[in-house]
């Protein structure tokens, strides 16, 4: 996670291991603890860019309204992007022009720079979930921001802040409140998986107006770790110079997806935000109820260190994470940044589309000249 937004869609095929939230209205009349910095803000500087069909992005996440596809990902006020064919996009104005105040009092030196958020629709309303930190450790929290419509142009676009969801505390909470993502069950209550390195990803019941938790903060489950034994003490230990305080359970950026009578777990493992160093990669696994076990293709619960390889990088693309997946159209799509080789290591947009192969698991179709 953690950084600004670009799009490069790609040419030839190629088999991966995947899965909705809900993102589309009706129709109209229809940072993180991994050890890389982010990029510097560029937030006001995008807002003065024309028409671009490369984007330099991190975190993406996007839904549709009309005839217009959003995305949304880190960066100053939350950054914000429009297109209308998946190609050429249009830089929009930041979701918050100043930091706020909540977060400004939450988290100490916090300077509007927002993280891995999350966008959905519910109810005549876009929830838009993000994260505030301070990077290499857990005091961080999750906030929510809602409009009635993407459309800048709409007399009633108006984004308005509801504040904290939750929040993290170093030496409280073994877990780091960033990167959110919502998903509603069958039953219609939402749920948000959240997370990144300590003792993984977690899981968390929202309350039916999705503003805030309905269930306390303390013992909540982990759903996917990389540490194999969840009954040994501690958290895994960091490595090379990656922050001590977030061990090296590199695991983060839950996207739950669901497809048939799965719910898909996606998740990205080891490091982002290095640039030519970056070791990103996604993994996946399913459960048929929300709250899991999450299972990948051998059978081993991605609590238990399992997961499915989806995508790593390679000599074009260091690292390729932090997915979402939509469908849009009656296609499915798997939005997520890479690291370009081609550019000194920087991150880029990248849509595929998904297919399922005969056991239902998600497969990667890329488009020529991609380097994959």
């Amino acid at each position: 996670m953690k950084l600004n937004c670009l799009l490069i869609i790609p040419l030839f095929s190629l088999v991966l291991q995947g899965v909705q939230a809900q993102t589309t209205p009706p129709p109209a009349g229809g940072q993180n603890p991994t050890p890389g910095a982010p990029a510097p803000n560029q937030g006001s500087r995008i807002q003065n860019m024309g028409p671009q069909k490369n984007i330099s992005v991190h975190d993406p996440v996007m839904t549709k309204q009309g005839d217009t596809y959003y995305l949304f990902c880190t960066g100053r006020g939350i950054a914000v992007w429009s297109s209308k064919d998946l190609e050429t996009w249009n830089p929009e104005k930041p979701v918050f022009n100043t930091a706020p105040e909540w977060a400004v009092q939450a988290i100490p030196n916090f300077r509007n720079h927002i993280w891995a958020p999350d966008i959905s629709y519910y109810k005549g309303k876009y929830y838009l979930y993000y994260s505030v930190s301070a990077f290499g450790k857990n005091t961080s929290a999750i906030g929510l921001a809602t409009n009635t419509t993407l459309n800048p142009s709409d007399k009633n676009f108006k984004w308005v802040d509801h504040g904290k969801v939750i929040q993290s505390y170093p030496g409280k909470t073994n877990w780091n409140a960033i990167d959110p993502n919502i998903i509603t069950d069958k039953s219609g209550t939402p749920w948000m998986a959240f997370g990144s390195f300590w003792d993984g990803l977690k899981l968390v019941k929202l309350n039916k107006d999705r503003m805030s938790i309905a269930e306390s903060p303390d013992n909540l489950p982990t759903i996917a770790s990389r540490k194999k034994d969840p009954t040994i003490a501690g958290n895994l230990p960091a490595v090379d110079n990656n922050p001590v305080n977030a061990g090296g359970n590199a695991i983060e950026a839950p996207f739950i997806f669901k497809k048939d009578k799965y719910y898909y777990l996606f998740a990205s493992i080891d490091y982002c935000c290095k640039g030519v160093n970056s070791t990103y990669k996604m993994i996946v696994a399913r459960a048929k109820e929300v709250q899991g076990p999450y299972l990948d293709r051998t059978g081993t619960p991605m609590a238990k260190g399992g997961g499915t390889l989806v995508l790593e990088g390679n000599k074009d693309w260091y690292g390729v994470g932090h997915n979402s997946v939509y469908t849009f159209d009656k296609k499915d799509y798997l939005v997520f940044h890479g690291y370009d080789a081609a550019d000194n290591g920087r991150s880029k947009l990248r849509i595929e589309n998904l297919s399922w192969d005969k056991e239902g698991w998600p497969v990667v179709v890329a488009k020529a000249n991609n380097g994959l």
